[in-house]
């Protein structure tokens, strides 16, 4: 990529490290630079492990939105108010981020691959109980320890990506993921409306039981270790908080989290606010939300791959993260008008999610890179933890705010959506403004 300095994380240099700090798990600058592009270490599981790793981390997609389409069947079957029925999405995410907490630190304790099969197997249980639960209150509980368990495959396949890869490469990895996992929010709605042709909304937590058995089958015997014993973080409890703490006292860390983590709810408003809005407001169809919903998710899976394979090695991550960003609010603030002021109709508010989604799909991929670059492999469990914690609980608490008043709106939806993304661009320009700390750590 252009650019010769490593103070513009992207460009085609690698800001060479010094030993990570035992306590914080970053590593330090030296301003000098490497003559790589990208640096694989530890070996390349290959296609195999791309596919194994992108069904784990598809696992958080597939348990959010498989079920959206059965929501308000849940309201009737349950007789439960709709906004009510939303704490399922969100206490899901409270288990996520939870869980992400207890499965980073524990992966770089044990290992990646002995919490992964922990996590699928509490997991299926968990999806078991959700097709029993018999009533909301147990539907909800269960819905959390599923989103705990599930956090394993999201927080771990980060962590092996920092086992494994450096720079450009370490985003291209993330993007092949992505683009295995991105397909979840595409498909899972669709046939989630098509399961609810021949079975209730039961039946869908029951493919997802069936889904967690086969990947602890699969990741049993496919997965390899890629954090050897004599890398693995030693102590305890508190060696973790202090790990945790240090990287939460590093700037340009806690900047590219927080912009990830704002990033994060508008996309998680989105999510939990589409269902209702599109079909009680403008009166679309289970099938025909998940069509639109599947579009939409069009959008981020191809920015994604496009940044990752065409973007990122010619255009400095910076460069991507501040575009990705404009385009975030421009549609956000289009997406407010269209509802609010002139009242456009359903393409203009489709259209808006879309550049929504195009922009995230810029903006995520570079933000996790550029913040694992910052960490050892011994840390990067628990740098991939505190990532995925605070964007889950920033979820959960954006998730129910487009039901406020008690009656769907798309206005509300729009407002929530365009804050998120405002909010993401201040962390941004204010944590890693040029020349506020120098050098910064490039990612390829």
């Amino acid at each position: 990529m252009p650019g010769s300095t490593a103070g513009s994380a992207g460009d085609t240099s690698t800001a060479s490290t010094t030993p990570a700090d035992p306590t914080t798990g970053t590593t330090g600058t030296t301003g000098a630079t490497a003559t790589t592009k990208g640096r694989v270490t530890g070996g390349v599981g290959g296609r195999a492990t791309i596919a194994v790793l992108g069904g784990m981390v598809a696992l958080g997609p597939l348990t959010t939105d498989l079920y959206l389409p059965g929501l308000p069947a849940i309201a009737d079957d349950l007789a439960a108010e709709p906004a009510a029925v939303q704490l399922t999405l969100t206490f899901s995410m409270f288990g996520v981020a939870a869980g992400q907490l207890i499965f980073g630190p524990l992966s770089d304790r044990f290992g990646r691959r002995p919490p992964l099969l922990v996590g699928l197997v509490v997991y299926t249980f968990a999806s078991l109980a959700c097709v029993v639960a018999p009533n909301l209150a147990v539907l909800v509980a269960a819905r959390f320890v599923q989103g705990a368990a599930g956090a394993a495959g999201l927080v771990i396949g980060r962590a092996v990506a920092r086992d494994r890869f450096e720079g450009v490469a370490m985003i291209r990895f993330l993007a092949s993921i992505t683009l295995i996992s991105g397909l979840a929010p595409i498909l899972a709605p669709l046939f989630g409306a098509q399961l609810l042709r021949f079975t209730s909304w039961r039946g869908t937590f029951g493919a997802l039981a069936a889904l967690g058995l086969l990947l602890t089958m699969v990741a049993f015997g496919a997965l390899r270790e890629t954090l050897p014993a004599s890398a693995r973080r030693g102590g305890g409890l508190a060696s973790t908080l202090r790990t945790m703490g240090g990287l939460l006292r590093d700037v340009p860390f806690l900047g590219l989290m927080l912009t990830s983590t704002f990033s994060f709810g508008a996309l998680f408003g989105y999510i939990s606010g589409s269902s209702v809005v599109l079909q009680h407001v403008y009166h679309v169809s289970p099938q025909t939300y998940s069509l639109l919903f599947g579009l939409n998710s069009v959008a981020i899976v191809a920015a994604t791959q496009v940044n990752g394979r065409l973007l990122a090695p010619r255009f400095p991550a910076a460069t991507l993260m501040r575009t990705g960003l404009a385009m975030m609010i421009a549609a956000g603030a289009f997406l407010v008008l269209a509802t609010a002021v002139w009242d456009l109709g359903l393409i203009a508010v489709c259209s808006s999610l879309f550049v929504m989604m195009a922009g995230l799909g810029v903006v995520l991929p570079n933000s996790a890179a550029r913040a694992l670059s910052l960490v050892a492999p011994q840390a990067a469990g628990s740098a991939s933890a505190l990532l995925g914690t605070a964007n889950f609980l920033c979820g959960a608490v954006v998730a129910p705010l487009s039901s406020l008043g008690g009656s769907p709106s798309a206005v509300l939806l729009a407002v929530v959506v365009l804050s998120c993304a405002l909010l993401a661009a201040v962390s941004y320009l204010l944590l890693l403004r040029p020349g506020r700390h120098a050098p910064e750590p490039a990612v390829a």
